[in-house]
């Protein structure tokens, strides 16, 4: 016999107010419509153009040293962006919701900036800025330190166009938390260290998975603002999406589609996997 919890859900369930939208089919069709389109499609083909390629040309690809170390930076300095922006952008985002202090609101609006702003322009303001003669990178020069044209500018171009990923995912999630948890942890003789680690974190932990993924693939496929600071030097500051296009230019399409499907597997299986691990944290911590 069926339970009668169960029977209760299932008769909910038949009485769920009507959609706004229109039916189930129609929008339903056009989901796949705009799926098959626009993302799938264009995917498909590349994947279809590669595949003229075979095994043995995938290899030969795979094992130019020039590629090698392009995907390698360009794969190491996104993960190592998104890390950065994961820290700073909760920290923002805390910011701008617990507190109130003057020009919060523009603050505020100054991080979505990057979204904004054409990547070709944030490229060479932050070439202008960080270079030797710059107002960030001449301190930084005296002191032994080069940040344009060099890994560490494709370091400083991916987080810039990165924290706002995490501050948006994150910033919703933080103005639901009630303040009453911290107080109620603080009463019961929880440090400062213990209430963020197991009261603040485990409820932001899927979002801040989130804007990692998000931040992570945004920098994978980054190109505007980072050829302005990088510096472009092969086997040094050369990332895998200006390989693509010099690889164009040299009417060498069979390597760009290869190199373009290696970087597509790859950030593929990346995401998966932090998807994975965002599905589990939302089962762990009871949030679906």
């Amino acid at each position: 016999m069926t339970s009668s919890p169960a029977r209760a859900a299932r008769n909910a369930r038949r009485f769920v107010a009507p959609s706004v939208l229109p039916g189930f089919g129609l929008t339903f069709g056009y989901t796949l419509f705009y799926l098959g389109l626009i993302v799938l499609f264009p995917l498909a083909m590349l994947i279809w153009r590669a595949s003229d390629l075979g095994a043995s040309g995938f290899m030969r690809i795979m094992t130019e040293p020039r590629v090698t170390a392009a995907l390698q930076t360009t794969f190491t300095l996104s993960f190592y962006a998104a890390v950065i922006d994961l820290v700073f952008g909760l920290i923002v985002a805390w910011v701008l919701t617990r507190y109130s202090f003057p020009f919060r609101r523009v603050i505020d609006a100054f991080v979505d900036l990057p979204f904004a702003l054409p990547t070709a322009v944030a490229g060479i303001s932050l070439a202008a800025l960080y270079a030797p003669i710059g107002w960030f990178g001449a301190p930084l020069a005296e002191m032994g330190i080069k940040i344009a044209y060099t890994r560490w500018g494709i370091l400083v171009a991916l987080v810039f166009i990165g924290l706002p990923f995490v501050v948006r995912t994150v910033q919703p999630i933080i103005s639901e938390l009630e303040i009453e948890l911290e107080e109620a942890s603080a009463t019961l003789g929880a440090s400062r260290f213990q209430t963020i680690f197991n009261v603040l974190l485990p409820p932001l932990l899927p979002a801040l998975l989130t804007g990692f993924a998000l931040a992570f693939a945004r920098a994978i496929g980054e190109y505007g603002s980072v050829i302005f600071i990088a510096g472009n030097i092969a086997y040094v500051s050369e990332i895998a999406p200006l390989l693509i296009v010099i690889k164009l230019e040299q009417y060498d399409f069979a390597g760009a589609t290869g190199i373009a499907a290696i970087m597509l597997a790859i950030s593929f299986a990346a995401l998966l996997a932090i998807n994975l691990i965002q599905a589990w944290s939302r089962r762990r911590f009871g949030h679906v």
